[in-house]
């Protein structure tokens, strides 16, 4: 939820998120298929508000959540829905992208979605007045760091990091990605993994690889040291842990 990557290649499409978080905040439970207003839908559970930050429904349609939307803001005391439960929400829509458009968000905090339909790349944002929708190209490449966390000079920095590992030359794969995210680049503060002094870390690292007709999601524990993998192929879930 604070860090985001989008790649495309071979016709194949990789969505990949770092969950970075205060230690006070409890461990997010294994992905597993829940029944959300009427629909399944696959997620890391946010054990504290419910919620996820990542989610793939029985359509396909797979979100993504980030904290904060354009500009860094100062949170309000209180909030009348989390964030992840709002994405749960949208995810469990019969359509995500207009559901948005709809639904009433005063008294939520900024966020920013990053819906993946089919054959459609959409960003959505939240900045606590106004709706924002962005239609990206699906066979482009992407990076989104959280504004919450992250300053202007960091997230070019990050941006950089990434054209690099893009253009590189060296084979992209699901595996090299997650590595690629599970990088400090020899910055505790503002490396695809975080530690700020002990209290900011980064939880987890969870991943889909949407090769039709199946997605696979790839979840790393990184407090447990622990793998998950489910493949979801039509009208089936396979838990690959059991």
């Amino acid at each position: 939820m604070c860090t985001v990557t989008y790649i495309s290649l071979n016709g194949i499409r990789y969505l990949t998120s770092n969950r970075d978080e205060h230690i006070s905040r409890p461990a997010s439970e294994k992905p597993k298929e829940e029944i959300v207003n009427n629909c399944r839908v696959l997620y890391p559970k946010d054990p504290k508000a419910g919620g996820t930050w990542f989610a793939v429904n029985e359509n396909g349609v797979t979100a993504v959540l980030l904290n904060g939307a354009v500009q860094r803001h100062l949170p309000g005391e209180s909030y009348r829905l989390s964030r992840g439960v709002v994405l749960l929400n949208i995810i469990s829509n019969a359509a995500p992208a207009f559901h948005f458009e709809k639904i009433e968000l005063n008294s939520i905090e900024p966020f920013t979605i990053i819906l993946l339909e089919h054959k459609q790349l959409l960003e959505l944002r939240w900045d606590g007045l106004n709706k924002y929708r962005r239609e990206l190209n699906i066979d482009e490449n992407y990076i989104w760091s959280s504004v919450t966390l992250y300053d202007k000079e960091a997230i070019k920095k990050r941006e950089k990091l990434f054209k690099e590992f893009i253009s590189e030359g060296s084979e992209i794969t699901e595996r090299s990605i997650i590595d690629f995210h599970h990088n400090d680049y020899n910055d505790s503060e503002n490396g695809f993994i975080i530690n700020r002094n002990n209290q900011l870390k980064t939880f987890s690292i969870t991943q889909t690889v949407h090769d039709a007709p199946t997605i696979k999601m790839n979840h790393y524990d990184l407090l447990n040291e622990e793998l998950h993998t489910i493949i979801i192929s039509p009208n089936t879930l396979i838990d690959q842990n059991q």
